[in-house]
């Protein structure tokens, strides 16, 4: 039985972070570093066997992998594949449809395969929900829009219904589970007074566009357009190419990650019409007229490590904010070449000049607070440069970004399907045994592909250190059973590498999940580092931890409705994700989702599930963080003693329930796991919570808390929460773009309130350009932990 309301209080003491070190670690050898596939050799991905499953569909024979050309495209370039393409997406009564109401589901995933070729269309690629359009990784296709091309974009995630009065397939912020990869998307062919889009990308998380170029025409009076977006919550999209065109990007959504793009000779590179924080990680801008756009609406906007070239305005704002909030601005490491107006408003204003070459270091426009001090104060004008370990840098000085491996250098020969050695992946036979055989005969030696199905596992899971792991369709691994139902003894459902172990593992197109109850569950325990000189060896790229909201994991709406406080059958995880001490870990489009509603059923009803923690880091570094983590119940990210992260854009939400229980119920506060204390009447999980901690930075976050106990009313009083992100007062942290909604505190030093929501008021959310800790004193301190209605104290030895 889970514990009442009671809160307990942590009062040890932590090691002076002057202490810390990262380890030094010798890499296991590895028999896979380098592929063998001779140029002739198909894409493995093309040539392996498939044999995976949806274990809770009710139709046996449903067909996961659907290679494009088995229902009927040619890929010549001259006969029309639209129809081809979309049987092949939609066949198996798939979710959705102009006619359907199926608004998501996880019993009908796909692997829809282009091989090499160019595929005409005349209409539409409609992207079903929970698809992966995948295309040959050594020689990617080209998706080739007709003269005559009619239609919202020639891939559309999220169609209009016909003569639905503006209503779509699905809803934008719950449009989760997609991702299209390696394609060439030409519209060249479309005249340019025709509108024409590459992708209409309206989605939500665990969404992601990868190695992708789009093609349009170069012209004055062009209306083309490479990305659409209205709206949405996303999201990671990197590793892009947007060449002519009116806009390369015209995109809104709530929060978004953009690693690695270039954009050449649009008339905009970027059209940001709204947000609340958009991260732009690695940008090249070449012969644009203007490089961002940003509406009126574009809340909060980070741009890292941008090279801007020939192109007269680099950002552009609505409206000027010549002395109050009215959008804020990050620029960080930009590099200007021909560039005379770096950041300036419609109609000619010029708030930043440019120049033939011009470095910005650190610029913003916004309000920046410091430390205890609750009064913020409007900047646009050179901002506090950011400390940035060089750990988290590439050989360039930028932050360090790795795209999602796909091994298109690999043979099938060094590929090994878990299906083919006996696991069976049919969600309720218990493959432990099995894959932890597999793991540890071919760690080092084979990637390891799962095959479409949710794997069962009774006991924690070991994965070694030089293990590559492929997930086909986001297969399932699933802890299950009594090894995972007691809080008092959490225990991994999969453990990454033994502490002090290293070496490579890249994790891709995996969930990991629990089947409840599963109050002891730790979902992925991390222990892994990367080798010496292999930044990003440790990684997870497009692979998710999702709690409940789906068939077969007992944690749905018929055993959980809303509101009801079924903790013994509800509760789903006592955490999500560990980063320990010794740990690094590269983490690209990664969600920690304690699901709020069934995706399954009618894809929106509320539930009331509990997972006692997000993501804890106790790692050195390091660590890139990029993804959100939501609805659990103590905090959502923690950083304990933790040193050299890169984190943005991370958002989180806290849980639709609360105070009813107030958090931490219905857990206990654990020591051993660093939980944070609750200063009072603060009884809402933190979004971030910082801890002893140094070398942080945040370059965008969106902290959001959207009820009180199943209500909205407090969004229109804007406090459905008192606090959201605290940050003790020896840490040093960087934030960066931080967006929060409805929290009465925006930032709390020591639990204790210090920025205020209405100071900072950007429209629906509230903008923090900058946050950076105090000075630092080197003393002897009292920390003051808040708990039951008491204070104590420990000493901690302040690091200068």
């Amino acid at each position: 039985m889970l514990a009442g309301n009671l809160l307990l209080v942590l009062s040890f003491l932590f090691a002076p972070i002057s202490a810390i070190q990262p380890r030094k670690l010798l890499p296991l050898p590895t028999q896979i570093a380098h592929g063998t596939a001779a140029p002739e050799e198909p894409f493995w991905l093309e040539a392996i066997r498939h044999q995976g499953s949806s274990p809770f569909n009710s139709n046996s024979t449903y067909q996961v992998f659907r290679n494009v050309k088995d229902y009927g495209a040619k890929g010549d370039g001259i006969i029309d594949d639209t129809e081809a393409i979309n049987y092949a997406i939609s066949s198996g009564g798939r979710c959705g449809g102009h006619s359907s109401d199926c608004h998501s589901s996880t019993i009908t995933p796909a692997l829809i395969y282009f091989p090499a070729g160019v595929y005409l269309v005349s209409a539409p690629i409609l992207a079903y929900y929970y698809s992966q359009l995948i295309g040959d990784a050594k020689n990617p296709p080209t998706l080739l829009a007709a003269a005559d091309f009619q239609g919202a974009a020639v891939i559309d995630a999220d169609p209009y219904i016909f003569g639905g009065n503006g209503n779509q397939w699905y809803g934008n912020t719950n449009n989760f589970f997609r991702s299209v990869r390696n394609f060439v998307i030409d519209l060249r062919r479309i005249p340019p007074q025709n509108p024409a889009v590459g992708l209409h990308w309206q989605v939500a998380q665990a969404t992601s566009l990868i190695n992708i170029v789009v093609e349009m025409t170069v012209h004055p009076d062009t209306t083309h357009q490479g990305l659409m977006m209205e709206n949405g919550s996303g999201g990671f999209m990197g590793d892009l190419i947007f060449n002519g065109g009116k806009q390369g990007m015209w995109v809104g959504n709530q929060q978004f990650t953009v690693r690695n793009i270039t954009i050449n000779n649009a008339l905009t590179g970027v059209a940001n019409h709204w947000n609340w924080g958009w991260t732009f990680q690695g940008v090249t801008i070449n012969n644009c007229e203007v490089g961002f756009d940003l509406g009126g609406d574009a809340g909060a906007v980070a741009i890292i490590d941008a090279m801007v070239n020939d192109t007269p305005i680099f950002v552009r704002s609505e409206s000027s904010s010549a002395d109050a909030l009215k959008g804020s601005i990050v620029l960080s490491n930009v590099k200007l070449h021909n560039v005379p107006t770096a950041v300036g408003v419609i109609g000619g204003g010029v708030v930043l000049s440019g120049g033939t070459q011009t470095y910005i270091k650190s610029w913003g426009q916004g309000n920046i607070y410091s430390g205890s001090d609750a009064g913020g104060r409007f900047i646009q004008d050179t901002l506090p440069t950011p400390h940035k370990p060089s750990i988290l840098l590439d050989s360039a000085g930028r932050i360090f970004g790795k795209m999602h491996p796909q091994y298109p250098d690999y043979s099938i020969s060094q590929f090994v399907s878990v299906k083919d050695h006996g696991a069976n992946g049919d969600g309720k036979t218990d493959d432990t045994k099995i894959i932890q055989h597999i793991l540890r005969k071919y760690a080092d030696k084979k990637i390891i592909f799962f095959d479409a199905g949710t794997y069962i596992l009774t006991s924690t899971l070991y994965i070694p250190a030089g293990s590559r792991i492929v997930g086909e369709a986001w297969a399932v691994i699933a802890g299950s059973g009594a090894a995972f139902q007691n809080q008092d003894s959490p225990q991994p459902v999969v453990k990454v590498g033994d502490v002090g172990s290293c070496g490579v593992v890249e994790i891709t197109d995996v969930i990991f999940s629990t089947i409840g109850p599963a109050a002891g569950a730790i979902v992925v325990e991390w222990n892994v580092r990367e080798p010496e000189g292999q930044q990003g060896a440790a990684g997870m790229w497009d692979s998710h931890i999702r709690l409940g909201g789906s068939t077969g994991t007992n944690l749905e709406l018929a055993s959980c409705p809303p509101g009801s406080q079924n903790i013994d059958t509800c509760t789903a995880a006592f955490l999500a994700l560990h980063l320990t001490d010794g740990s690094s870990a590269y983490l690209e489009g990664t969600w920690v989702w304690l699901a709020d509603h069934d995706l399954d059923g009618d894809g929106s009803s509320q539930i009331s599930l509990y997972s006692g923690r997000g993501i804890l880091s106790e790692s050195k570094g390091p660590v890139w963080m990029i993804g959100t983590a939501e609805h659990h119940v103590i905090y959502q990210y923690r950083l304990v003693h933790a040193r050299n992260h890169y984190m943005g854009l991370i958002q989180t939400e806290s849980p639709y329930w609360q105070p009813s229980p107030g958090s931490p119920a219905p857990f206990k506060i654990n020591r051993a796991y660093k939980d944070p204390s609750y200063p009072m009447p603060n009884m809402s999980a933190w979004g971030v919570s910082i801890f002893s901690s140094r070398d942080m930075m945040v370059f965008g976050a969106g902290l959001y808390s959207f009820f009180r106990n199943y209500s909205q009313v407090c969004l229109v009083s804007r406090d459905c929460q008192q606090q959201i992100l605290d940050v003790d007062r020896f840490s040093k942290v960087d934030i960066y773009s931080l967006a929060t909604v409805s929290s009465s505190f925006q930032i709390s030093v020591d639990g204790k309130g210090v920025v205020r929501d209405i100071d900072n008021n950007n429209g629906f959310a509230s903008t923090v350009t900058l946050w950076r800790p105090g000075p630092h004193r080197r003393q002897q301190s009292h920390y003051e932990l808040y708990g039951g209605g008491e204070i104590y104290e420990v000493h901690v030895e302040a690091q200068v």
